[in-house]
């Protein structure tokens, strides 16, 4: 489920977005002001940000401008003001989207997806930092070097963890046993298939619930391993 973070201060339009988003199975965190909006960013995962123009205490102009010193999550403006020049300080700033009051919220939802869809990658998540990749509840952030899944901190070897890192940065992508050993050993493949069926092998047995069905690290019978996308 994806986390829209909606910043509005007129309560009502909140509600409003909240029951449209609901519907379509979105997580739906209210905040009424650019510094909720800001604090709520540092504490949740967030996955969209809507965020209101004239807001009190911090504007949605100069609160988007502070977000995006440290997160790339879709932003898209909410405004009463529908002229040109709005909409271009609004995309300057760093949003991704703009909609104007009163919306029609068909429009809103459309909007919504694009952004999510495009956020994504069709699965892949890159997101607060260009260190941290995610395919469905798998996280790797290289700069901490952690994996979890499900939240959970998973212990890898060195080479399980580069294994791993390789695949989730190319999700869906099929790659031979010798281009694995190549990319993550930095060396010429010479009878490399046990080496890396057996680092697989225990690649699955720490991130997958079940081994023998695995969701994330899938074997292409003839051809080699990829990460699913999702």
């Amino acid at each position: 489920m994806y986390n829209i973070l909606v910043c509005d201060d007129d309560r009502e339009i909140v509600e409003a977005i909240d029951i449209y988003l609901s519907k379509e199975g979105y997580n739906v965190i209210k905040v009424y002001d650019g510094v909720e909006a800001i604090e709520k960013l540092e504490k949740e995962e967030i996955h969209l940000l809507l965020i209101d123009i004239m807001m009190p205490k911090l504007d949605g102009i100069r609160a988007t401008l502070k977000i995006r010193q440290n997160s790339s999550i879709p932003i898209i403006i909410l405004s009463a003001k529908s002229e040109d020049a709005d909409k271009v300080i609004g995309l300057d700033v760093g949003a991704d989207d703009y909609i104007t009051k009163p919306f029609n919220p068909l429009e809103l939802i459309a909007r919504v997806k694009s952004q999510i869809r495009r956020y994504t990658k069709l699965g892949t998540m890159v997101e607060n930092k260009s260190d941290v990749y995610r395919v469905g509840e798998l996280e790797i952030n290289d700069a901490c070097k952690e994996v979890t899944v499900d939240g959970e901190l998973v212990k890898l070897t060195p080479f399980e963890y580069n294994i791993l890192l390789f695949l989730v940065k190319n999700p869906g992508r099929v790659f031979t046993i010798d281009q694995i050993y190549e990319a993550v050993w930095n060396e010429e493949a010479v009878a490399a298939d046990n080496t890396v069926a057996v680092h697989i092998r225990h690649i699955r047995e720490k991130i997958e619930i079940n081994p023998k069905e695995p969701r994330y690290l899938k074997v292409v019978w003839g051809v080699g391993y990829k990460i699913e996308k999702m």
